[in-house]
């Protein structure tokens, strides 16, 4: 045997290996209405103690979950606001500047999504106008109403009640 044939032979059973240690039994149970990330804050893990290549990709212990029918409601209720930063991993949307359809102020918003649950505890909206000043209490209480009768929507049409 070459030294590529058996290079190619050894790479060949490592990733045999890898494979066979990502069996479906070590994956404990999961919330479908939840992205599993990860963060700094310690949470008890569903998952058997025993360790395998995709703790890895899990984050380990640590992990926040967001609740995908708030994120997806966040996007569409303000879909006229262009997105600087969105990151699932701490449940932060932040926007730039856009005007609503039928507005004529500029408004910019952050969205803490901090929960799995589709609550209004776990939504927290905060917006500002061009000037840099914040809106009224009404017009943040409207859109975060929005957002979470969308999310509501959303979910009814994925089938979980």
């Amino acid at each position: 045997m070459t030294f590529s044939t058996s290079k190619t032979v050894l790479l060949a059973l490592t990733c045999a290996a890898l494979v066979a240690g990502c069996s479906r039994d070590k994956i404990g149970p999961t919330n479908p209405d939840a992205y599993t990330v990860s963060s700094g804050r310690e949470t008890k893990s569903r998952v058997n103690s025993g360790t395998s290549i995709l703790d890895i990709f899990r984050g380990g212990k640590n992990q926040v979950k967001v609740n995908r029918f708030l994120w997806t409601a966040s996007l569409d209720v303000l879909d006229f606001l262009p997105i600087q930063a969105a990151d699932p991993f701490t449940g932060v949307i932040s926007t730039g500047y856009g005007v609503p359809p039928g507005g004529g102020t500029a408004y910019r918003a952050t969205i803490l999504i901090s929960d799995p649950a589709l609550d209004a505890r776990s939504l927290n909206v905060a917006l500002q106008t061009r000037g840099g000043r914040p809106v009224s209490t009404e017009t943040q209480r409207a859109v975060e109403d929005a957002i979470l009768s969308r999310a509501r929507e959303l979910r009814i049409n994925a089938g979980r009640y």
